[in-house]
């Protein structure tokens, strides 16, 4: 064995503490650290990135070294005011099922080994039960609403050819000819996973919203449909990234009385709403789809990286992503959903062939605070999210662009919003909170997710004065000019 492995093997218990009080003070200083750091990495002001050494010194110098030069350079992102995006961070049971996660370092794709698939059997149905989802739907672990999305379309393409008599997953995606995807708002990720599966960005087309939302008109979608040769695909939004607006589901899935397409419902982060008895009735209808994705590193507050794909058909997913190899155990049975009976392998669900034990996390945290607890968690970020919403209408400068139906406050500068200046007000917060730049409604604007286990209302106060700050020292300098 390597001498400096030798070394560390002999020595883990010490270093492994070391690496505890290391996460303890990381963790401890959140509240305090600046949200975004500004320093420049190693190596930027040189050109050149920092070279790896023939000699490493083992965990101590990889620790010293970390410590040095990338964790201060580390933003807050786990903490109560990083805004941007729509980032959860870890709660402590979830941190603690995610460090066992890569103690056990489990790859548990194969039922020869199956310990770690009949856990995230158990996670999946609570999970499905906490989103309101019937015994129908059935569900896997993947890497994030961009991989849960792809693999929903990709078990809508098999779809599409079991409609047309074409085997897809054997013959190519050119046996289907052209494909139609209509939404009212598709995710990038939508667009991303189309071309990903061989259907086209182009395949995506864009349905009318009703007026002032960003909800699709069912009528225009229902013509669109009308207007539709052969069956196709509609991506429907349970809470929209900008302003977390959710289409009729019950409403649209309706629509497959009159006409034949596939439903899948992107609902990363609204699923969540069913877990608020006040917002419940946003996702009435989501059990209706043919396929759902939600994302758990979002509003469950488990670490990166954790996402849930939910599907009414199985044996089409098996269909598309069965792996037969003698090493890895039973393939799936051709009709079915695969070896052993109801159970399919990991393995035969998604496009990885190995993947560490995502469904740990998420097991630890629904085990330690159960509905109850997540509902708590969901129901203090809206409140958060409307009193944010309160305070941009009061300051003198911003204008709230849609009502805060969740989570998300969208907003923009009354005076000449162009996204440099939205930028620059973005960056004049950066060390109290961090919020990202979008567009709505064709207007630059910003806006602040709030889904973090930690943030409290003195978050959300310390968040509004300084906005309130930095929109008076924008004025002021423009004054100056």
């Amino acid at each position: 064995m390597h001498p400096e492995l030798a070394a560390d093997l002999a020595r883990l218990p010490d270093l492994l503490e070391e690496t505890r009080r290391r996460a303890l003070a990381f963790l401890d200083g959140l509240d305090e650290r600046p949200v975004v750091p500004r320093a420049a990495p190693p190596g930027a002001g040189s050109g050149a990135p920092m070279e790896l050494s023939e000699a490493g010194g083992g965990l101590p110098a990889a620790l010293a070294e970390f410590a040095q030069w990338w964790e201060p350079r580390l933003s807050a992102s786990a903490g109560p005011r990083y805004f941007g995006f729509v980032t959860g961070g870890a709660t402590p049971a979830a941190l603690a099922g995610d460090w066992l996660t890569s103690t056990v370092d489990q790859n548990s794709n194969s039922s020869l080994d199956p310990a770690g698939q009949h856990l995230e059997r158990e996670t999946v149905g609570w999970l499905r039960v906490l989103f309101g989802l019937s015994e129908a739907h059935h569900g896997t672990f993947v890497s994030g609403a961009t991989m849960s999305n792809t693999v929903g379309l990709a078990i809508a393409r098999e779809w599409l050819g079991e409609r047309l008599g074409v085997d897809v997953a054997e013959d190519g995606v050119g046996a289907l000819g052209p494909v139609r995807v209509l939404s009212g708002g598709a995710h990038s990720s939508v667009s991303k996973a189309l071309s990903v599966l061989g259907l086209g960005r182009s395949a995506l087309r864009r349905v009318p919203l009703l007026p002032g939302r960003e909800a699709v008109d069912v009528a225009a979608l229902e013509r669109a449909l009308a207007g539709t040769d052969g069956p196709c695909v509609v991506v429907a939004n349970a809470g929209t990234v900008n302003t977390v607006d959710f289409d009729d589901l019950r409403a649209i899935a309706g629509l497959r009385e009159r006409h034949r397409f596939w439903l899948h419902v992107d609902a990363a982060f609204g699923a969540f709403a069913a877990l608020s008895p006040e917002h419940a009735e946003l996702v009435t209808g989501l059990d209706l789809a043919d396929s759902v994705c939600v994302d758990l590193h979002k509003w469950l507050n488990v670490p990166y990286d954790s996402a849930v794909q939910f599907t009414r058909r199985p044996d089409l997913q098996t269909r598309v992503f069965r792996n037969a190899a003698a090493y890895l155990g039973p393939a799936p049975v051709s009709g079915r959903a695969g070896g052993h009976g109801e159970h399919p392998d990991l393995v035969h669900l998604t496009p990885e062939n190995s993947h560490r034990l995502r469904a740990l996390a998420a097991w630890f945290t629904l085990r330690a605070y159960g509905r109850s607890g997540h509902r708590e968690i969901v129901e203090r970020n809206i409140a958060g999210a409307r009193v944010l919403g309160e305070a941009v209408e009061r300051i003198d400068g911003l204008e709230l662009l849609a009502p805060v139906r969740l989570n998300v406050v969208c907003f923009t500068l009354t005076t000449d919003p162009t996204p440099e200046r939205l930028a620059a007000l973005a960056a004049g917060l950066a060390g109290e909170a961090f919020l990202t730049p979008t567009h709505y409604a064709d207007r630059p604007a910003l806006r602040a997710a709030f889904s973090n286990w930690r943030t409290t209302e003195a978050d959300v106060r310390r968040t509004a004065e300084a906005l309130a700050r930095a929109v008076r020292t924008q004025a002021a300098g423009r004054d100056g000019d």
